[in-house]
């Protein structure tokens, strides 16, 4: 460590008398401006003595977790000013929403972005109105508080977060303070082993603070409870160095914790230089953690009608609840807030005063501030090669079959290699599974643990990143994109729904910073299910479920995107479109196994465009009239079936005039006042008309095409095959038969809605029952599907 770096530790580690009182009036200041928030509405400053009506009605907010979150604010901000470190704030403690508010107000950038909330009496009085009150702002750290990322009212993804903002990110520190109840949830308890996938040489720091005070909202924690030994030793299993502050005592835990930051800074620095210069043996580097003690609610009521407050559960919330009612509570409240003192904090007109301006960085290196935590403002749009160049050659449609998600896997292999700082896939070590492993030609897994000589594709260059976690990969994802990375995160489908409640989470992120516009725009959240429902006939019932389609249609139109491609080519077109999209949710579904494909590149490009369209070679409408029955499908299995169905009505009953639509923007089924993608009246009814009756078999739960299609004309005559909960261990066939989405349930649902039966329905009908039970015996005595559905193919129908 050179001289100038050990002075510098030095002077981090022993703030003098001037820093102390700037760390103190901040951290005084924040206080005061967080109780502000919680309880009033009027008299902001305490220029008169507190009555009932300076008491905002409805008492919201979580005062027992903020004082340790702004004490961890200001030690940061002050290593910044004398570091120049580019720093982002994730709060774990969500409900310290109030505290990093008065950060950012603090630090000037609030005022600047929300001009109306100004550095004065006035400005403060709505700053305080506002939060968690009608019109306002939430309790949470939330996408309306400048500097966050990270919005935490749903525990457990703090980690995940900041380790995907610091991925391909050399200069960013991300302080993820985890608070002590969401270190009980299982995501937060799986996601310490992002440590062992982060590259010192080319990714930046996480500096984890497990902030312990002992309590949640209304009883202790298993961590608080557990012996300092017994923490400590789980957290260095995890892999962490870990260093403890302790105590409530003043200045004593400002100097402990100067210590202690200095320390961390000085360790990470070490591993990053080593890493960048040549010195680093390759070893998983031992990443320092803070373990942060101080009592619940500190600085609070000690006691409140003569039962123990601060240190306490009781402190979680709104330690004194009845202030509007009892005069005892509010002259407690007064005391509480004139404790801090703030006649020296803010200056005549309501400012903060020079010792606490002094105390936050300058520009963009405030946390508040920073466009790491604003990331379409960092965004590199990625090079991407040109899709096309992975077509499959299509000579006739559904003649021939390939693995369309390996073509997908060679696109992302070329984005790769062209952007080596800005795009990674994230899959629960299933990317070879998932048909994707052309990545592997230019980057390996990344892992920081021992390499063994029989590992194929992993060490500590790799890129491709694979743990087997749905939440790690989900969350990794998230920071990356939130701080202007791009990526896809791949999934089997069933298992999309472990982390689905992360994505209906991130959707509300975006949802609301469209309503932001200092927010810019970042990179879609990309989401690829493959290994499917229809065809995880052989792993069984548990891995069979498309149940994300369903909670991405409920995001608002704003947000949500559904494709279902129908092949490879497909597949790219749509691809591509949302690689080069932002701030949307896309939801990619397609199987990994070897399926028919029926549209040449320029067709899918086309039919992409459109969202949905007629395939009049698979039908047998000729445009003069209305049809008899409109086949629609949705989804590649259940387009091959559609198809077929369609062959068998040709081939059966002549005359018989049947139209097949293929949807593969779902979003496209709505009306255009539902959703941007909606297509028009006209649109609708040149695919649909607008009397004739729709047998539509859709990849997902039926009731999502009712969903998409109410108010469209005469939406009753939609009848929708789809997923009905229906699997066991069986074949690809069975899967479609057992759900009643086959081709024969589909021949039968169209003699069955048409309006015009032509003669010979009624047999064709008895013979698709016949099928049925003779596929019903086949399946059971050859363990395998008929010939004629394993192999079917329009060419082999023709001959």
């Amino acid at each position: 460590m050179t001289t100038v770096v050990s002075d510098l530790l030095q002077t981090l580690a022993e703030p003098d008398e001037a820093e102390l009182a700037r760390l103190d009036a901040w951290w005084r200041a924040a206080n005061y401006l967080t109780i502000g928030q919680i309880y009033l509405k009027a008299n902001p400053l305490l220029r008169e003595a507190l009555t009932a009506e300076h008491i905002k009605p409805r008492l919201l907010g979580h005062w027992g977790t903020s004082p340790g979150l702004s004490l961890i604010y200001a030690h940061v901000s002050r290593l910044i000013r004398h570091t120049g470190q580019q720093a982002i704030y994730l709060a774990g403690p969500g409900h310290g929403g109030p505290a990093l508010v008065a950060a950012g107000y603090l630090e000037g950038t609030y005022s600047e972005i929300y001009p109306r909330i100004s550095q004065d009496a006035e400005g403060m009085r709505k700053l305080f109105r506002q939060f968690s009150s009608p019109g306002g702002i939430p309790s949470h750290v939330s996408v309306t508080t400048p500097g966050s990322i990270h919005e935490g009212g749903e525990l457990g993804y703090v980690l995940v977060h900041a380790f995907g903002a610091v991925m391909d990110n050399p200069d960013l520190l991300a302080i993820a303070v985890v608070g002590d109840g969401e270190a009980e949830t299982g995501p937060l308890e799986g996601s310490w082993k992002g440590v062992s996938f982060l590259n010192p040489a080319r990714d930046g720091a996480v500096l984890p603070i497990l902030h312990l005070n002992d309590a949640k909202i209304s009883g202790p924690t298993v961590l608080g409870r557990k012996h300092a030994d017994e923490v400590q030793e789980l957290l260095r299993g995890h892999g962490y160095d870990v260093i403890e502050v302790a105590g409530q005592d003043l200045p004593g835990m400002h100097l402990r914790f100067a210590a202690a930051l200095a320390q961390a800074w000085g360790r990470i620095r070490e591993i990053q230089t080593a890493a960048r210069t040549g010195t680093w043996d390759g070893t998983r580097p031992v990443w320092p953690l803070i373990v942060l003690r101080s009592p619940k609610g500190w600085t609070g009521p000690a006691q409140v009608d003569g039962v123990q407050v601060t240190g306490t559960w009781r402190s979680h919330q709104v330690p004194l609840a009845g202030v509007r009612d009892n005069p005892a509570h509010l002259a407690l409240l007064e005391q509480w807030l004139r404790s801090y003192r703030p006649e020296e904090l803010f200056d005549e007109a309501g400012a903060p005063v020079g010792l606490i301006r002094e105390q936050a960085p300058e520009g963009d290196l405030r946390m508040s501030a920073s466009p790491h935590a604003n990331g379409g403002v960092l965004t590199h749009a990625l090079e991407l090669p040109d899709f096309r160049d992975y077509a499959v050659e299509v000579a006739a449609p559904a003649t021939e079959r390939a693995e369309s998600t390996r073509r997908l896997g060679e696109m992302m292999r070329d984005i790769y290699a062209r952007n080596d700082d800005r795009f990674r896939l994230f899959c629960p070590d299933e990317t070879n599974s998932n048909r994707l492993g052309a990545v592997f030609e230019v980057s390996d897994r990344a892992f920081m643990e021992r390499v063994m000589p029989s590992d194929v594709a992993l060490s500590r260059d790799g890129r491709v990143m694979e743990v087997l976690s749905e939440h790690n990969c989900h969350g990794w994802l998230e920071g990356y994109n939130l701080t202007g990375r791009h990526g896809m995160f791949a999934t089997y489908e069933a298992f999309a729904m472990v982390s689905a409640s992360q994505t209906i989470q991130h959707g509300k992120w975006l949802q609301e910073a469209k309503n932001l516009p200092w927010r810019a725009k970042v990179p879609s959240f990309n989401v690829l299910l493959t290994s499917t429902a229809w065809r995880n006939d052989h792993n069984g019932f548990s891995h069979q479920g498309p149940g994300l389609i369903q909670t991405v249609l409920t995001q608002r139109g704003d947000v949500a995107r559904v494709y279902l491609p129908p092949d490879a080519n497909t597949l790219l077109s749509v691809a591509d479109h949302c690689f080069r999209s932002r701030s949307y949710i896309n939801l990619i579904v397609i199987d990994k196994q070897p399926q028919l494909q029926y549209l040449t590149m320029d067709e899918a490009v086309e039919h992409c465009a459109r969202g949905a369209g007629i395939w009049n070679w698979a039908g047998t409408d000729d445009d003069t009239s209305d049809p008899d029955i409109v086949l629609a499908c949705a989804g590649d299995v259940v387009t091959m079936e559609t198809v077929a169905a369609a062959q068998i009505l040709r081939d059966r009953l002549p005359g018989f005039k049947v139209r097949v639509v293929n949807v593969v923007d779902l979003m496209t089924l709505p009306r255009p006042k539902d959703h941007p993608h909606g297509m028009s009246e006209t649109q609708f009814t040149e695919l649909f008309t607008d009397t004739v009756d729709v047998v539509f078999a859709f990849h997902g739960y039926p009731g999502a095409i009712h969903q998409l299609v109410h108010g469209r004309p005469d939406a009753d005559r939609f009848r929708v095959r789809g997923f009905i909960e229906q699997g066991t261990t069986t074949t690809p066939f069975d899967m479609t038969v057992r759900n009643r989405a086959s081709r024969y349930h589909l021949v039968m649902d169209a003699i069955n809605n048409a309006h015009r039966l032509p003669r010979g329905a009624a047999d064709l009908k008895a013979w698709c029952e016949v099928q049925l039970r003779r596929h019903e015996t086949y399946v059971v005595e050859h363990l395998e599907d008929m010939p004629e559905v394993r192999d079917w193919s329009l060419i082999h129908t023709m001959e």
